[in-house]
């Protein structure tokens, strides 16, 4: 009998608390998605993070440290190569990823990847660039709905996105050619992390509009992780948002797909009010999507405001024997270069009302602590060759 009967893990989906040792190597010098965010805002009303001790884990500018916080607090630095929603995921469930994933950022993709993707789904490939989903749509989406053509783009990601349009492609046929993509581009030099399909509505510029139909198409991780360790014991696996598409399945037990953060954390509260025994594990993704990537200080931090109030429902309806922990999987600083994720350490916040006398704690050289405490809770141990320490034995 594990010390939590249940552990909900909620990964707000890039808010980063400060540049990693090597950010440099990364060109992220300097970068804070939490920090500068606080410091481009009038107002940061996050009563409930700052009760858990956000800000005495983080100095922000609007909200103070609390003398007692009701949570464990501290940081987590990425072991892994790159800053990516994977290689993140994957590092905290165990698996450390010594080479980056591929970009196209700079390059588009291959002319030979393009010609046999125009062969196989029969349409000509339009974009083929690093693009906002937003801005190539109103750029291209016309030209894609009236002559049947195919957009296909990157980010600073690891990805390679193709839009369709539900009205006039249908969301099916969408699926059908990033299907095709993922088989291509699982040769070594094309192998992007994940393939996405960006289904969208309208019909002209200014009116287009992406939809809650998005689907990824991940490579499968390399190796087990404390997630396949989980459901090979009998324990719940229940994945919210996209963490379902990230581990294409591995280790999942029930997958709930979310429309929105708002959406992921009432999905949350509602799982929080079932009898399971394992491991709720949630992705909530508009921080990045939204925010992040749209250099959108204020819109990120009224996602966490927003955050903020579904998580003070959430920890009403949490037992004395629940166990949540909250993190995040990489930075993106709305107000950095670029629209690339950054190289940042994420915060490993640890609440339960059983707790007596939380504290700081010392920074955990790899995300894969969070799978290793999450392992230990239940008497488990992480698969060979996999990174992570349990803190478990810190919780009093």
């Amino acid at each position: 009998m594990g010390k939590f009967n249940r552990v909900f893990c909620i990964v707000l989906d890039s808010l980063g608390i400060g540049e990693e040792p090597d950010a440099d190597l990364y060109n992220d010098a300097g970068s804070d998605t939490l920090g500068h965010i606080s410091q481009t805002v009038k107002d940061f009303n996050i009563p409930n993070l700052q009760k858990l001790g956000i800000a005495n884990l983080k100095p922000l500018v609007q909200v103070t440290p609390v003398e007692k916080p009701l949570a464990y607090y501290g940081a987590l630095r990425e072991a892994s190569k790159g800053k990516d929603t994977m290689t993140g995921h994957w590092e905290m469930m165990g698996l450390k990823t010594t080479k980056p994933f591929v970009t196209f950022t700079d390059t588009g993709f291959p002319s030979e990847l393009i010609s046999e993707l125009e062969k196989r789904t029969g349409r000509k490939i339009i974009g083929n660039k690093s693009s906002s989903g937003t801005v190539i749509l109103d750029e291209l989406a016309e030209e894609e709905i009236n002559e049947g053509h195919l957009i296909v783009y990157t980010s600073a990601d690891s990805v390679l996105q193709i839009c369709g349009n539900e009205e006039t492609m249908g969301v099916e046929t969408l699926y059908k050619y990033c299907e095709i993509a993922r088989e291509l581009t699982m040769k070594d030099e094309w192998k992007v992390g994940r393939v996405i399909a960006r289904p969208y509505v309208g019909k002209k510029k200014g009116e287009f509009k992406r939809t809650a139909n998005r689907h990824d198409y991940a490579v499968k991780p390399f190796g087990r992780t404390a997630l396949n360790v989980l459901k090979d014991n009998g324990y719940d696996m229940i994945s919210i948002g996209k963490i379902n598409d990230i581990f294409v399945g591995e280790g999942v037990t029930k997958a709930i797909h979310s429309e929105s953060s708002v959406n992921g954390m009432d999905q949350t509260i509602e799982e929080s009010k079932k009898d399971f025994k394992g491991l709720c594990f949630v992705n909530l993704v508009d921080f990045d999507a939204l925010w992040g990537h749209r250099r959108d200080p204020i819109g990120y931090a009224k996602e966490i405001e927003k955050f903020d109030e579904k998580l003070g429902i959430l920890l009403e309806n949490l037992k004395e024997d629940d166990l949540l922990i909250i993190t995040a999987d990489h930075g993106n600083d709305p107000t950095f270069h670029g629209t690339d994720h950054t190289r940042e350490k994420v915060p490993f916040i640890l609440y339960s009302s059983s707790f007596k006398e939380p504290k700081a704690l010392e920074e955990g050289d790899c995300f894969g602590n969070i799978g290793a405490t999450i392992l230990d809770n239940f008497g488990l141990k992480m698969p060979e060759n996999t990174i992570g320490t349990s803190v478990l034995d810190k919780l009093i």
